[in-house]
């Protein structure tokens, strides 16, 4: 489970970047020198730390709902209701410098570390070369999006897309009268439990959802039933509605294509926490006041429903909180 998230001030005093950011990645954090405390404005650069003081003065400490490095970023939601999700991308500038930017979705509408920014094609690739699985009838040419197309035998799905010789994403495509009816003869589960052990993949139906509630050789409820069973049973595979074949066409496009870019980053950036330094263990959290209320509270002592404990309340707490001696000699 993710620790906490702590932001401390640097004791260098001739650094340009005041904060020391502690960050629960990995079993014992990893550190970074930040210029301000949150991307309230503007993202705010930081850099790699050199490693987090045995005497850090905590600015700031927040308990955090999930850490999760994808790729050169790592998602960090904090549990507190304002300022909660933010991003720390690892990117290089010119020159092969690396820098480290950390914002939130008001300091940036869309993270593209390591990529072009796309200008008509899928996330800046100038030809993806798009897999269509042999047995695929009637498979889309992917002609407007300029994809190379190749044949060949896919382990999942219709169309896929290969990250050095391996298959990493598939897109099954179904119309409307073929989903219903694979749905209901239980050949949709065997296919989406195949794509679901790809890192990527989805179901793309060519059709509106509205259509569902149309069919007239089987219930409509069996198939919404059916199509909500399934999302919960995979939830790694979407199944996606797209109004006509040529949009769903283009959506499979996009879908792969994104796929490629977002898992070769992975791909390049295997590893990248153990290049940081680690923060080491991080002290216990001192109680709140809440806590040490409720404490007392269970305890029959008499304390206010709000403002400041007194004095002798607190150092009950401590006291009944503090490791015994007695247990200390026992265990030797």
């Amino acid at each position: 489970m993710p620790d906490d998230f702590v932001i401390a001030r640097n004791p260098d005093a001739d650094s340009t970047l005041p904060y020391l950011l502690r960050i629960p990645l990995g079993p014992r954090g990893v550190v970074l020198k930040a210029r301000e405390m949150w991307p309230r404005t503007s993202k705010v650069y930081c850099h790699r730390a050199d490693g987090w003081p045995a005497d850090a003065e905590i600015v700031e400490r927040v308990p955090t709902r999930s850490c999760v490095r994808r790729g050169p970023a790592i998602d960090l939601v904090l549990d507190r209701a304002r300022e909660n999700r933010s991003q720390l991308v690892f990117t290089m500038l010119k020159g092969g410098r690396e820098a480290v930017f950390w914002q939130t979705a008001r300091t940036t509408k869309q993270a593209r570390p390591r990529v072009a920014v796309p200008t008509g094609r899928a996330q800046g690739l100038l030809r993806p070369r798009i897999l269509v699985d042999t047995a695929e009838k009637y498979a889309y040419r992917f002609s407007r999006q300029q994809a190379e197309v190749v044949a060949r035998r896919l382990p999942a799905g219709d169309y896929g897309i290969e990250v050095d010789g391996v298959v990493v994403a598939c897109v099954e495509r179904k119309s409307l009268p073929d989903l219903a009816g694979s749905l209901t003869s239980g050949r949709l589960g065997y296919a989406l439990a195949d794509l679901a052990t790809l890192p990527r993949a989805a179901l793309v139906v060519e059709d509106r959802y509205s259509r569902v509630f149309g069919l007239e050789h089987v219930r409509p409820s069996v198939v919404a039933d059916g199509l909500a069973e399934a999302q919960v049973r995979w939830p790694t595979v979407p199944i996606v509605f797209c109004e006509t074949r040529a949009l769903a066409e283009d959506w499979t496009y996009r879908f792969l294509a994104a796929a490629y870019v977002e898992l070769s980053q992975q791909h390049q950036t295997v590893g990248l926490e153990q290049t940081l330094i680690s923060a080491g263990e991080l002290l216990a959290r001192p109680p709140t006041t809440a806590e040490i209320r409720i404490w007392a509270l269970d305890m029959g002592l008499p304390v206010s429903d709000r403002g400041r404990l007194r004095p002798e309340i607190v150092v009950a707490y401590e006291a009944a909180h503090r490791p015994s001696e007695d247990a200390g000699l026992a265990d030797r």
